[in-house]
């Protein structure tokens, strides 16, 4: 019998991916999280840092937890004082509208916190993006937010 190391042997394609079927019970809180992503990109919860600053003074802090952080698709981290400096700087993108999302799945962490995950189309750029999310009652928080650029699927 010869003996072969681990990265000589070749894995089915089908063991690759993780099974990423949300459970029956999810299905409300994945369909309330959908609507509500690509975060910070979204007209009706805003997509300048003047819309968040609105918010602030009603909804932003409890839409974006005080800790917030991501990591960006360039793997570099980025502060919640971050983000918002870039949604007041950063000019409207006209190509936005043909964004495309797809492959959402929820997961629970947690008691009232979930992890959203998806695919995010923007032309030839395609990156899958991370979300976590807390619920206080009716209101939804953004805790984490990560976006990683991967090939053509």
């Amino acid at each position: 019998m010869s003996r072969t190391s681990n990265r000589d042997r070749q894995q089915p394609a089908d063991l690759a991916e993780p099974d990423l079927t949300t459970p029956p019970g999810l299905l409300p809180v994945l369909e309330a999280l959908r609507r509500r992503e690509p975060i910070f990109h979204r007209p009706e919860f805003g997509s300048t840092r003047a819309d968040f600053e609105r918010m602030a003074a009603a909804d932003f802090e409890r839409m974006a937890a005080a800790d917030f952080w991501e990591i960006g698709a360039s793997g570099r981290r980025y502060s919640r004082a971050h983000v918002l400096y870039v949604m007041e700087h950063r000019a409207p993108d006209p190509a936005e509208h043909t964004w495309k999302t797809r492959d959402f799945h929820c997961r629970e962490l947690g008691p009232d916190t979930y992890l959203l995950t998806y695919t995010l189309e923007q032309g030839e750029r395609v990156s899958r993006r991370s979300t976590i999310w807390r619920r206080a009652g009716d209101e939804w928080q953004i805790v984490f937010h990560q976006g990683t650029l991967v090939g053509t699927l």
